[in-house]
């Protein structure tokens, strides 16, 4: 009997909009489903850098982006503890380094894309369970029971998926939450950017403008301290804000324009993300602490991987059992080298001193600097500014005493 759909897609937010709008372009049936309608909002963090914006300017998404009002970020500020880095000019063939869009903004052009593609999208419609035969998902069940049949299942319905749930999906490379996040939005603040603040007493600050001229500002602490931040967010939250030099002055200058969002669920995990007949993307597949703001252009990048293997397997090219096997491969070897440098980092430890040193070097030549964040953030080869030729002479630029 012929399936209903070549591939359902369970989650209809970055991950599962960016597959079922690749894999509709490659001429497949898909449908799309989703609890919620759209646009909305959902409380987690929203900047793109690294792979993500390239990955939305190649599918001719990111001039959307720009149009909704949110603003490219070319300019980081750093402050370690030591003094404030600039790196500007964060461009590279007219695609900058990083934007901030709101999610029902993101999510909204995604999932517009993916229905101009081709796609079906049923929002507002919850998923009950998985319909199997021989060990193997063919479809999904809805609330009222309706059965609707599949080639290929896949979940992509955050870290809590009921997918993967489901299936039992094997959980490795797992580590605890590491750290609490809160954050919030404000308006009239002066100088807005993006900011990045790693203080003492394990303290860590992330500030970037966002659509309707607002500035978002994310502070994360030790787990360990979830219950007192919880206990007087507001002052904990703005306290931090102060150890940062002029930030909490300048947010003051503005007005804070929305209530405080926040967890300290932020587990650390990949899942095996492929079986018979499914296949686990975005964060139902990964998922990370935001100190690195990986989630997004990590899904965005796994979407692309996830619909060209499913497309070989759909299209008969190669079985589709073995396609989502390939899937799985380049989705860890993709994934673990930034998921091993997000947990070290999401440790909140003391920034080392040979990291200090290079900033000293970096703090008076402004291409160095430029180069340094562009390298460190993927959008340059890693090699063509950490190499030992490189950094040597760098380094001979710097003070020996870095608190000098």
């Amino acid at each position: 009997m012929q399936p209903d759909y070549d591939a359902i897609i369970v989650g209809a937010r970055c991950a599962g909009a960016s597959t079922a709008m690749l894999l509709a372009r490659h001429g497949h049936r898909v449908l799309l489903v989703d609890r919620a309608h759209f646009p909305s909002e959902i409380p987690q963090g929203h900047f793109v850098h690294r792979h993500g914006p390239p990955h939305l300017a190649r599918w001719g998404l990111l001039d959307e982006i720009v149009r909704s009002g949110c603003p490219a970020t070319t300019r980081i500020v750093s402050y370690f503890g030591d003094f404030r880095l600039v790196s500007n000019d964060l461009e590279l063939d007219g695609v900058a380094w990083g934007y901030g869009p709101r999610r029902s903004v993101l999510d909204k052009i995604l999932v517009d894309a993916a229905c101009q593609a081709g796609a079906e999208l049923e929002a507002g419609v919850a998923v009950e369970g998985l319909l199997t035969r021989d060990d193997r998902v063919i479809g999904i069940r809805t609330t009222g029971g309706r059965q609707i049949t599949a080639r290929l299942t896949i979940g992509a319905d955050g870290k809590h998926s009921r997918v993967a749930q489901e299936l039992a999906a094997p959980v490795y490379e797992s580590v605890p939450t590491l750290a609490c996040w809160y954050f919030t939005y404000f308006r009239d603040v002066p100088d807005p950017g993006f900011e990045m603040h790693l203080l003492p007493r394990r303290r860590a600050i992330f500030v970037h403008e966002t659509n309707d001229g607002l500035v978002a500002a994310f502070v994360g602490w030790p787990i360990e301290e979830y219950a007192s931040v919880r206990g007087d967010l507001e002052t904990s939250f703005m306290s931090a804000l102060d150890q940062a030099p002029g930030l909490g002055e300048r947010i003051r200058a503005g007005h804070r324009a929305e209530r405080f969002y926040g967890t300290g669920d932020m587990p650390n995990f990949l899942r095996q993300p492929h079986g018979p007949g499914w296949a686990l993307v975005g964060d139902a597949g990964c998922h990370k602490d935001p100190f690195l703001a990986l989630g997004i252009c990590d899904a965005l990048r796994d979407a692309e991987l996830l619909a060209d293997a499913a497309h070989r397997g759909l299209s008969d090219a190669l079985s589709l059992d073995q396609a989502l096997a390939d899937y799985a491969a380049q989705r860890d070897e993709a994934t673990l080298p930034g998921y091993r440098e997000n947990l070290h980092a999401a440790q909140l430890a003391p920034v080392p001193p040979d990291v200090l040193r290079l900033r000293q070097g970096l703090r008076h030549s402004p291409i160095d600097a430029t180069r340094f964040a562009l390298a460190t953030h993927g959008r340059i080869p890693r090699e063509e500014f950490f190499n030992p030729s490189n950094l040597e002479r760098i380094l001979a630029a710097a003070p020996l005493d870095v608190a000098a």
